[in-house]
């Protein structure tokens, strides 16, 4: 697939329609699963964790950031970061992105939007869970400067999957970072 034209963007209350990213939420998740996940799992997950409802509390919440890839006006990707003003570091909870944007640079332009706002707010280190059994955001995350320097149990319903939990160190926005302002 050819690279998009793509925007960019912090999300806000006022600047995203939390429906619309509830839906690619909800049609994306499913593809960070392993295949034995069940239907009913994923569902559960999506509707705890993922609705309309929960995106506009991520929103209200000033250690957290979404940002958002748009193409032609709608939303393509999200990546969200949790901040941890404690221990100085950010969680990359969540990068998503259709399976039909895949290998279009909507994973590359989020990662590099997320890199930049976790150095903007000033922690030195980001660090993600993933599954085991993911191997395609495995070999994305190692590209992007993550290792492997962990794992955990990661509960989808009633299942507990393995995730590894990886952590790449912060110094200065990733090299052609666009800029996506966090502000005060």
């Amino acid at each position: 697939m050819e690279p998009l034209t793509l925007a960019v963007t912090l999300a806000t209350t006022d600047s995203v329609d939390t429906e619309e990213l509830a839906g690619i939420a909800a049609r994306t998740f499913p593809l960070a699963c392993p295949p034995s996940t069940t239907a009913e799992n994923i569902a559960s997950f999506v509707a705890a964790n993922l609705s309309a409802a929960r995106f506009a509390e991520f929103l209200a919440d000033p250690n957290c950031a979404i940002l958002t890839a748009a193409h032609d006006g709608r939303i393509v990707g999200y990546a969200m970061l949790i901040r941890d003003v404690i221990d100085n570091v950010a969680e990359l909870s969540k990068l998503y992105v259709p399976a039909d944007f895949h290998g279009a640079g909507v994973a590359t332009e989020l990662m590099d939007a997320a890199l930049a706002a976790a150095v903007e707010w000033g922690v030195r280190r980001v660090w993600l869970g993933v599954n085991q059994e993911n191997q395609r955001a495995q070999r994305f995350y190692a590209k992007s400067g993550f290792t492997i320097n962990g794992t955990r149990t990661f509960q989808v319903g009633d299942r507990r999957e393995n995730d590894y939990l990886m952590v790449r160190e912060l110094c200065d926005p990733p090299e052609g970072h666009s800029g996506v302002t966090l502000g005060a």
